[in-house]
């Protein structure tokens, strides 16, 4: 059964120090790495995206000056800049896809990114045949819940790392766990087997 591992924005503006940092990133980042250092040839492919925002504009609404945390948020990850790039700590070595997305527009999803040479994640995963995917990155209650909730309308069996995510919030990182363990996904804490024998409950 062909697996997938999904990276989902372990950015520098996403992680300590960043311009929207979440708690615990750079702790994902690592956690991340640990990961492909042991169990990267576990993966058929790794895809790893980047939010990649316009220098100009607000992109679709996406920046404001007075951001609600929710739908609207301050400057970050504009393309080409320290911010944008991947967080130090996450060793990008066995990723076989880079995926850009939100250029130009909000975008929360990896699905609604390409590569640099416009493939689609839908499209990487049906190439190669991968019915299975592991989910990790940032941020739990915002791009990686709406990444994993296409992975799961893609059709795939899907299982959220708990131990390599980080949210912005606690009660609304549970909230997204919860949602995503009812639309099918299996929530896991460690290095458990994807038929879910250690999965654990929802944590942020």
């Amino acid at each position: 059964m062909s697996r997938a591992l999904l990276i989902v924005d372990v950015q520098n503006d996403f992680t300590e120090g960043g311009a929207l940092a979440v708690t615990g990133g750079d702790a994902v980042a690592s956690g991340i790495s640990a990961l492909l250092h042991g169990h990267a040839t576990d993966y058929e492919v790794v895809i790893a995206s980047r939010d990649w925002h316009d220098a100009d504009g607000d992109n679709g609404g996406h920046f404001a000056d007075a951001p609600d945390y929710v739908d609207t948020w301050p400057v970050h990850c504009v393309a080409g800049t320290p911010g944008a790039d991947y967080d130090p700590l996450l060793d990008t070595a066995a990723v076989t896809h880079h995926v850009f997305k939100g250029q130009g527009r909000p975008a929360y999803s990896m699905f609604e990114g390409t590569t640099e040479d416009g493939e689609t994640v839908a499209g990487i995963l049906t190439a190669h045949g991968v019915l299975t995917a592991d989910v990790v990155g940032i941020a739990t209650d915002h791009c990686v819940r709406a990444s994993a909730a296409d992975a799961i309308a893609h059709g795939l069996r899907v299982r959220i790392r708990t131990d390599l995510v980080a949210g912005v919030g606690e009660e609304s990182s549970a909230a997204a766990l919860t949602e995503l363990a009812h639309a099918g996904a299996e929530l896991a804490d460690g290095d458990a087997e994807p038929d879910g024998a250690d999965a654990d409950g929802p944590g942020a």
